[in-house]
């Protein structure tokens, strides 16, 4: 796989460093303007700025992190220019109608584009420890089997850490982590050279043990971390895909790509079924994977979405052979399948205490039950988490299981999405909950 080009101009005209691109940015800041009127069921946001390396991927990050829905757009970026036009809603489909809340995504942007700002894909690697002012940032990629989820938290509550935010991926027999812990007894960061060391080698060990590609390298430098789990994913080749896998896969998506020798562009199209932040990841991986998109449409209006792309490699040419051709088709299958976790959806929400994520996937473990995917975070003092579970074996959670979790965890602590069989949960707490309160209870440090 080829290495990120952070700017390199001996392998790309896109140099952050190019004095004459530092002119043109300074002297064309960029300009947002958002449109109510032209639309009746969207707003439209148009984006015009100096074009450089990345920067359609900013904008589209920004766009996702203020969770609005893209409805379409079209991508202009030949000369030089950067012209984009962005319809979106909120979560509810509505058009932005606040004009404070229409300010801050001018200003998102803007910060986000703007002179001075540069787009640096990272380097990190598998297994990476990284100290900051406010958590150490844990990354871990390898080989992933029922139960990995478990075993890590456990892990880290016996080293006296405390998970306060962790995104977990599955996808074609790998799987990749970003984890953002504290120290238990003070809250803050873990600097602390041997005990980082330790934290490495416990982890390194426990994908070692049937993991023969696991590594262990101090990251460097913080990234946002659903762009930093693609590029984990993709730098340990999950879109290999085994012909047993394809069996067993949910329904591929339509990618294709073709080359326009006339305007020495290569033409990706997408089709499939359309989900949020898909315009992310697919805007990720092409960036990722060092292709610019000069031009582009992307339709999500109806049950499917339609991407198209008109792009070339960071270097200036088309995509240059079948087995180039081939892999960005899998890369970007790999990309839009990421998300689409298989497995019964789980919400948790609880006070939250040093060992909850151990003492809850160590539950799920115990019950035949594997996550495929889950998202960790803390909010002041509360547990806000969602897990994607299936079977061990592969098959749906039977009711019985389910409700033999809830009863250990607690029927209104843990609430079920989506099951056709499961009741709705009560609205008061069950009696069985009391029985196992002390699991629950914060534990005096």
């Amino acid at each position: 796989m080829a290495a990120f080009a952070d700017g390199d101009s001996s392998s790309s005209s896109w140099d952050s460093d190019d004095e004459y691109q530092k002119f043109i940015q300074k002297m064309n800041p960029p300009r947002i303007t958002i449109d109510n009127a032209s639309c009746a069921n969207a707003t439209i946001i148009h984006v015009d700025s100096a074009n450089k390396y990345g920067i359609l991927l900013e904008v589209v990050q920004v766009l996702t992190d203020l969770e609005l829905i893209v409805k379409k757009a079209y991508i202009s970026s030949d000369g030089g220019w950067f012209m984009d036009v962005f319809n979106v809603t909120d979560q509810s489909g509505q058009k932005i109608m606040d004009e404070s809340v229409l300010e801050g995504i001018k200003d998102c942007i803007y910060k986000s584009i703007a002179p001075g700002s540069c787009f640096l894909p990272s380097r990190r690697r598998a297994i990476g420890v990284e100290p900051s002012s406010d958590y150490t940032l844990i990354e871990l990629t390898g080989t992933d089997r029922p139960g990995l989820l478990s075993e890590v938290s456990a892990v880290l509550t016996n080293l006296d850490c405390n998970v306060v935010n962790a995104e977990v991926w599955t996808h074609n027999k790998r799987a990749a982590a970003v984890i953002q812990v504290t120290d238990r007894k003070s809250g803050l960061a873990i600097s602390d050279a041997e005990r980082l060391c330790r934290i490495k080698e416990r982890l390194h060990y426990v994908f070692k043990g049937r993991s023969r590609d696991a590594k262990a390298t101090v990251a460097m430098g913080i990234t946002h971390t659903e762009r930093r789990l693609h590029q984990m994913m993709l730098e340990d080749r999950d879109y290999e895909r085994y012909d047993k896998d394809k069996a067993n896969a949910n329904p591929i998506p339509m990618v294709s790509v073709v080359n326009w020798l006339q305007k020495e562009y290569s033409v990706v199209t997408m089709r499939c079924k359309d989900r949020p932040k898909l315009l992310f990841d697919t805007v990720c991986t092409l960036t990722d994977m060092q292709y610019v998109v000069y031009h582009g449409s992307v339709d999500t209006e109806g049950p499917e979405a339609y991407q198209e792309y008109y792009i070339r490699h960071i270097d200036g040419s088309p995509v240059n052979s079948e087995a180039e051709r081939k892999r960005i088709i899998q890369c970007l299958e790999a990309a839009i399948e990421r998300r689409v976790s298989e497995g019964l959806k789980l919400e948790l929400s609880t006070g939250d205490r040093v060992g909850l994520l151990s003492d809850v996937t160590r539950i799920f473990r115990e019950n035949g039950l594997t996550v495929t995917r889950a998202e960790v975070a803390t909010r002041g003092n509360k547990a806000i988490n969602t897990f994607f579970v299936r079977d061990t074996a592969g098959s749906s959670v039977e009711l019985k299981t389910l409700e033999a979790i809830r009863q250990e965890i607690g029927q209104t602590v843990l609430q079920v999405k989506g099951h056709p069989d499961h009741p709705k949960s009560p609205a008061q707490e069950s009696p069985t909950r009391f029985l196992f309160s002390s699991l629950f209870r914060p534990r005096s440090l």
